[in-house]
């Protein structure tokens, strides 16, 4: 990836970890460009964000495209025609195809918000993920950044951050603390990958790309 991150999104709605990578190039904190935003969604304030500043966006999703193989290959194909060559989910509420998995195989980076895999899986999301820290009566949540494989959740780790749950939170202002944390916990992780400071694996799984930290 000389030359900056080439980057793809998916999102679902609004994107505010989109957002903030995509401020963070514009500000020249961190050397990359945007290829293309996807979302499922066809009113998703991410697409209308992109579009904005004059970044391809596209709705596909089963619904608009007859089925989820046909889905599944437009999403690879219109990534790998922008040039993506790192794509990141922020707030994408669909799992990926099996022809999307495999072009982009060590290169699709998601953001959770709690500790994986205690607090991972299939319906483990948003409010869900901290009313189960809570009722688990932990002391720490967190953030985890992880690449993304045929299950949820379920990818290596690359990223992670510790986020104390304080006495008295609720599901909310723990929600509030994490997501407040979450978009620059992204751009910081894309930096150190830039950087080469952060190794991501070879597509093939054989040896890490860049430098060591």
């Amino acid at each position: 990836m000389r030359g900056g991150l080439k980057l793809g999104f998916l999102a679902s709605h609004g994107g505010s970890s989109m957002k903030a990578i995509l401020d963070a190039v514009a500000e020249g904190k961190l050397r990359a460009s945007a290829s293309v935003v996807i979302s499922n969604n066809a009113d998703a304030p991410a697409l209308a964000y992109a579009r904005a500043l004059g970044i391809p966006a596209y709705h596909l999703s089963e619904t608009k495209l007859g089925d989820a193989e046909t889905a599944d290959r437009a999403i690879a194909e219109t990534l790998a025609a922008r040039g993506a060559e790192l794509v990141l989910l922020s707030g994408y509420l669909r799992k990926l195809g099996p022809l999307t998995l495999a072009r982009y195989r060590g290169r699709i980076l998601n953001i959770h918000p709690g500790r994986l895999p205690a607090y991972g899986g299939r319906g483990m999301y948003g409010r869900r993920v901290h009313e189960a820290v809570i009722a688990a009566g932990e002391r720490l949540s967190g953030i985890t950044i992880h690449l993304v494989d045929e299950e949820y959740d379920h990818g290596p780790t690359l990223a992670r951050r510790e986020v104390a749950v304080e006495p008295g939170d609720t599901p909310e202002t723990l929600a509030r603390r994490i997501e407040a944390l979450e978009p620059q916990f992204f751009v910081d992780t894309l930096r150190r990958i830039a950087e080469g400071e952060l190794l991501l694996p070879d597509p093939d799984g054989v040896a890490p790309q860049g430098k060591s930290a």
